[in-house]
C-alpha cells in the first residue's frame, strides 16, 4: 500500500466519485463499489457545483478521483454543464453520465461536453463497474439505447475538416474504432508515448476534450461509418 496524506491507497486503485441528488442512489452506489475489488469512493455530492468544490479539495489533497458517476438531471447545475466543467478543469478525469433518460439530445451532449461512458440508472451493478473500468482504459461505454440514440444524433452535416497530418487522421479512425493507445501503437508500429502524443494533438486541434469526441467528429467527417469501419 502507498500513503497519502496519511491515508492508505492500493496501487493502481481506482478513485471514484459520486454525483447524484437523490442520497438513496449515492448510498446505493457506493456501497456497493465499496465491496468491488480495486475501487474506492473518494466523495460524493447532490449537485454540480458542490461537485466541483469538493473535487478541487480532493484533488488539492492529492486525492482527484479517476472516475465521476455523473447523474444529468440536478439543481443548481446540471450533469452536463458539471461534466464540461469538470474536462475543463481536470481533462484527466473521466466522467459515466448515469441517468434514467436516453433522449438524443441528453446522450449527445454528455458525450460532447466529455463523458466517456452512459450509463441507465437501472443498469446491472457489473454494467457500472464494467463502464468504471473502460473510461479508466480509456474507452467508451455506452448503454445498447444510448448506444442508438448517439447513431441518429450522428446524421448531422458534415463540417469542414482540421488540417490533420495522414498520421493523425490514421489514429483517429482508430479512436473511433474504439481502440487504446496501446491498440493504436501497435497497429501503426508506433510507441505507445507517440500514440498517446498524436491523441493529444488531435485534441488539440479540433479543439475537443475526449476520445469520444473525437470518434463523433471522425464519424460526422466521414472518415469512417456508424460501425466504426474507415
Amino acid at each position: 500500500m502507498e500513503r497519502v496524506n496519511g491515508i492508505g491507497v492500493g496501487v493502481g486503485e481506482i478513485r471514484v466519485f459520486l454525483v447524484d441528488d437523490h442520497r438513496v442512489v449515492r448510498t446505493g452506489l457506493a456501497a456497493y463499489l465499496g465491496g468491488e475489488p480495486g475501487m474506492r469512493v473518494v466523495g460524493q455530492a447532490s449537485d454540480g457545483i458542490a461537485a466541483l468544490a469538493e473535487i478541487a479539495v480532493l484533488d488539492r489533497a492529492g486525492e482527484r478521483p479517476d472516475v465521476i458517476l455523473m447523474d444529468l438531471m440536478m439543481p443548481r447545475m446540471d450533469g452536463i454543464a458539471t461534466t464540461r466543467e469538470v474536462k475543463k478543469r481536470w481533462p484527466e478525469i473521466e466522467v459515466v453520465a448515469v441517468t434514467s433518460f436516453v433522449e438524443e439530445e441528453k446522450v449527445r451532449g454528455a458525450l460532447e461536453a466529455g463523458a466517456a461512458g452512459y450509463l441507465l440508472k437501472d443498469a446491472d451493478a457489473p454494467d457500472v463497474t464494467a463502464a468504471i473500468r473502460s473510461a479508466v482504459a480509456g474507452e467508451v461505454n455506452l448503454d445498447p439505447a444510448a448506444a442508438r440514440a448517439l447513431t441518429a444524433s450522428l446524421r448531422a452535416p458534415k463540417h469542414e475538416q482540421a488540417p490533420l497530418t495522414t498520421r493523425e487522421r490514421e489514429v483517429i479512425v482508430a479512436i473511433a474504432s474504439g481502440a487504446t493507445n496501446r491498440q493504436i501503437a501497435r497497429t501503426l508500429g508506433l510507441a505507445e508515448r507517440t500514440a498517446r502524443t498524436h491523441v493529444s494533438n488531435i485534441l488539440a486541434k479540433l479543439g475537443l476534450t475526449s476520445r469520444t469526441q473525437a470518434a463523433m467528429w471522425a464519424v460526422r467527417e466521414g472518415l469512417v461509418d456508424k460501425a466504426g469501419e474507415p
